[in-house]
């Protein structure tokens, strides 16, 4: 056994092997990088953090349910504890759901806390592409860190989706008989599409089967490496921050990851999985046995699916039924449009977006700080305008709801869906952009004379006027530490009569582009920094003048 050396401290097992472990990985390093990470200190960034925790629920409440569920389409004759089904033939997937729901301890409060954790963690992860959208957090470096979003967005619906199809019960079945005919729609491969997911004519015998594969294995798996690549991404690219003294591009302000935002991470975990728990406890939710097992020849009403794929069932409805002979092939433009072409055109401009923004923007560089969201006008209208498109085609989902509801009658329901669905968005768009501008105008003065007191001051010759006070110093530097970029430089609009082609055509794409600027930059209101001040406060550690 070794001795010490004399006034040296003999080294405990798990320092030794510390130690070792450090030898060959850099151990201590990303310990220390990882433990003294600045964090910043804002209710928004916890978003992600929130749909991160969600997920979390999802997987335990998952791994449980996996033990009871059988999916199954084989049919058998139901004998279970739920007397009003007892007798009626169904499938075994909807069989061992109705065993999960009444004869498993604990099995529907797990169903129950699962179910509401799909929708939290759907609904996280918008609110999170929100909050990054509206201040700009994914402009350069971060472009590829919005595409990973958008990607776990995108497969959190169809994860979300598969497990709303496996309990074979009406409603469920209703949904998979629709996304059926969306396949349909496709023209040429729509037939193949439907015959490979449900392994013949509809419902075949392996849909639930494949589903199952993808819901608890494929869909997890590729969320749990986009999560990996999310959270790697925004160690490497430090997390942006909200402007305010002692805050600049080249920094990352707040409390370390340990112990102070652990602590607070840590307790929003605890919280999450509270408040989910007591979801599930006294909030019903798909109530299966209501519904019965599925038969493809009854249907019923108040059939809507959950929130996230809303939208679409509200498309369906809005849209006219019409067809088209084309080449031998009848086209069906609903539900081709509505289902098909409106989704991947959303998801394209979603992916598409940042770069956009970047391509009519003069100059260039890192931006690390975030924007609020009235210093960009166009910006946070198409915003609004894009919620409120989706809050009318919701809202259309469940026409049918609320014209038995309110005894309305349909058709004139539908029309006037339909017309909100052009108007209420372009209103949207309106009444943002020129909020934004007030609310610029509004700083603009404030900066100049000072914020209203309220009170009224009277001058020896009898005049009022209000009495103001000037803005704190950190009001002011958050009101000042802002970019309000103006458009390019205008282009002239290429002559059609020119000669060479090659330099025409390039110019109308110069062209298009500051007419673009020009009307995503031309509101702009207040003051903002010196470019002195730019420089040293909103530029990121890399903003070169080749980058524009």
């Amino acid at each position: 056994m070794a001795v010490p050396e004399p006034g040296t401290r003999p080294r405990a097992a798990g320092e030794r092997m510390a130690d070792w472990a450090d030898g060959r990985l850099p151990l201590y390093e990303a310990a220390r990088t990882a433990l003294r990470k600045g964090f910043p200190d804002h209710w928004s960034f916890l978003l992600g953090e929130l749909a991160l925790y969600s997920f979390a629920v999802l997987v335990l409440t998952g791994v449980f349910l996996t033990f009871f569920f059988d999916p199954s389409m084989a049919q058998l004759v139901y004998d279970g504890s739920y007397q009003p089904l007892r007798g009626v033939t169904m499938s075994r997937a909807y069989a061992t759901t109705l065993e999960l729901s009444f004869d498993v301890r604990g099995g529907l409060l797990v169903r129950q806390i699962h179910h509401w954790a799909a929708l939290i963690f759907v609904a996280s992860i918008a609110v999170h592409l929100l909050r990054v959208f509206l201040t700009g957090a994914f402009r350069r470096p971060r472009e590829v860190n919005w595409a990973v979003g958008v990607t776990m967005f995108l497969l959190a619906m169809v994860e979300g989706f598969a497990g709303y199809s496996l309990p074979d019960d009406l409603l469920s079945g209703t949904g998979l008989r629709t996304a059926q005919g969306i396949m349909l729609s496709v023209p040429v491969v729509g037939t193949y599409a439907s015959f490979l997911a449900f392994g013949g004519q509809f419902p075949g015998e392996d849909v639930l089967s494949r589903l199952y594969g993808l819901h608890i294995l494929v869909l997890p798996g590729l969320l749990l490496a986009l999560v990996t690549v999310h959270l790697t991404l925004i160690v490497h690219l430090k997390h942006t921050q909200w402007a305010g003294r002692g805050r600049t591009g080249r920094d990352s302000v707040g409390p370390p990851a340990l112990p102070r935002y652990l602590a607070k991470s840590g307790g929003l975990f605890f919280l999450t999985f509270g408040v989910l728990a007591v979801l599930g406890a006294i909030g019903q939710i798909n109530p299966v046995w209501n519904y019965g097992p599925y038969r493809a020849d009854q249907v019923s009403t108040d059939a809507q699916p959950d929130w996230y794929v809303g939208f679409l069932e509200g498309a369906l409805r809005l849209m006219p039924g019409a067809e088209t002979d084309l080449l031998g092939h009848t086209v069906s433009w609903n539900p081709l449009l509505p289902a098909v072409v409106l989704p991947g055109l959303l998801f394209l401009a979603l992916y598409a977006y940042p770069f956009a923004e970047r391509w009519i923007t003069p100059g260039g560089g890192e931006r690390h700080l975030c924007d609020r969201p009235r210093d960009r006008p166009v910006r946070t209208a198409l915003c609004v305008a894009g919620v409120t498109a989706y809050a009318v085609l919701l809202l259309a989902g469940a026409q049918d709801v609320i014209a038995y509801v309110f005894d309305l009658p349909l058709p004139p329901l539908t029309w006037a869906l339909r017309i909100g669905l052009v108007v209420l968005p372009l209103a949207g768009f309106r009444v943002t952009r020129l909020l934004c501008l007030g609310l610029q105008e509004r700083e603009g003065r404030w900066l100049t004379d000072g914020q209203e007191t309220g009170e009224v001051r009277q001058s020896v010759d009898g005049g009022y006027a209000p009495r103001h006070r000037p803005l704190s110093p950190d009001r002011r530097y958050t009101a000042l530490a802002r970019e309000l970029p103006g458009p390019l430089e205008s282009e002239p609009r290429p002559d059609d009569s020119a000669p060479r082609p090659r330099v025409r055509s390039g110019r109308w794409v110069r062209w298009a582009r500051t007419r673009l600027s020009a009307w995503y930059y031309a509101d702009r209101a207040g003051d903002t920094l010196t470019e002195e001040q730019h420089e040293r406060v909103l530029a990121g550690p890399t903003r070169r003048p080749e980058d524009g």
